[in-house]
């Protein structure tokens, strides 16, 4: 199923492209992320942009606008209109563009990074696929760690968990009908809601999945303060660019491009797990933080839910083949790890 903007997006995407190329002119790419800007993905970036342009003699640079309040929404409807060529989105982003990028946000799905990364090998030729048939490439893959669940009270059961009045990302009124159809209260807000409602005594949330690094940089964790000890999903992003800027990249260029994103993939992939840890460790030291541990007790009735959880994505939320394709992967994986059955 399109996102908002996809239908639009591909229509301006084809007559773009059927302009002619102008030859051998510099290639200006400009990028949003809401990456915070003193981020490492930001610097990440910005990175990757001075390798582009050295690898290319100059020939290709990019310009990386960070941070803001705009919803990913914003970067895609402006890539769609020419006045950005990329964007690196999160999973709310990307799934705007395919359905297929919410496999990467099923809740208690994944258990390790390595596992995040043989799934997200095996999917990748099917999700570049799905992303041309829209007119876009996809550079490369970003991780910004395992999200972890913060809450103004202690999240130790099920039943606790389906009291809380969640955030979910707004934009997608299915995520909200999916959350109420399992027994959840979801709360569809802008990311940048998060902070100013968890302050209030009475907001509109009082419960927030995100990765221990942005519970840091916006201080959530003093307002909502109790860390459910258990990581969620890791948060997956991508870089995307246009089809109308890749084609006017020389085909040499592109592989040097190619290859200096993935070692930035690899570089952000290795990172991340010391991210997390030492944003925790971070959190612990000003003594807000409240880690607290699933009940042991309610542990069937926890993994019940998840299976239940996973299986209501299929078809509705996901198309039942990247679905089918992702859970196969994960499974041999585990078995041939002697994980799972």
């Amino acid at each position: 199923m399109f996102g908002k903007h996809s239908l639009r997006f591909v229509a301006a995407m084809t007559v773009a492209a059927a302009i002619p190329l102008a030859a051998a002119e510099p290639v200006k790419i400009k990028l949003q992320t809401l990456a915070p800007e003193s981020s490492p993905w930001t610097s990440a970036l910005r990175s990757m942009g001075a390798s582009w342009s050295k690898a290319t003699e100059n020939r290709v640079s990019l310009v990386v606008y960070a941070g803001g309040s705009a919803p990913e929404s914003n970067t895609i409807f402006r890539m769609a209109e020419g006045g950005l060529q990329a964007g690196t989105l999160m999973v709310a982003g990307l799934a705007e563009l395919d359905d297929a990028f919410n496999v990467f946000a099923i809740p208690f799905f994944f258990e390790s990074d390595a596992e995040l990364v043989h799934v997200q090998q095996k999917l990748t030729p099917l999700l570049q696929q799905r992303l041309a048939a829209k007119k876009l490439h996809l550079i490369n893959w970003g991780n910004g760690g395992w999200v972890r669940m913060f809450s103004k009270n202690p999240i130790r059961t099920v039943a606790e968990l389906k009291a809380a009045k969640l955030y979910t990302t707004e934009g997608d009124e299915r995520f909200v009908r999916w959350y109420a159809s399992n027994g959840f209260n979801a709360v569809p807000l802008v990311p940048a809601e998060i902070p100013k409602q968890l302050k209030l005594p009475t907001g509109a949330i009082n419960a927030a999945p995100m990765p221990p690094v942005y519970a840091v940089a916006l201080q959530v964790f003093k307002d909502a303060p109790y860390m459910l000890d258990l990581p969620v999903a890791p948060l997956v992003g991508a870089t995307v660019m246009t089809d109308t800027a890749w084609q006017k990249i020389a085909p040499a260029d592109r592989e040097k491009m190619l290859e200096v994103a993935r070692q930035m993939e690899k570089q952000i992939g290795e990172q991340a797990p010391g991210l997390d840890a030492k944003s925790i460790a971070e959190m612990k030291k000003t003594g807000a933080l409240k880690p607290v541990a699933l009940d042991p007790k309610d542990a069937v009735t926890f993994r019940a839910t998840v299976d239940k959880l996973t299986n209501s994505q299929r078809g509705v939320l996901i198309p039942a083949d990247v679905f089918d394709l992702a859970v196969r992967e994960r499974d041999a994986y585990r078995k041939a790890k002697g994980g799972h059955d």
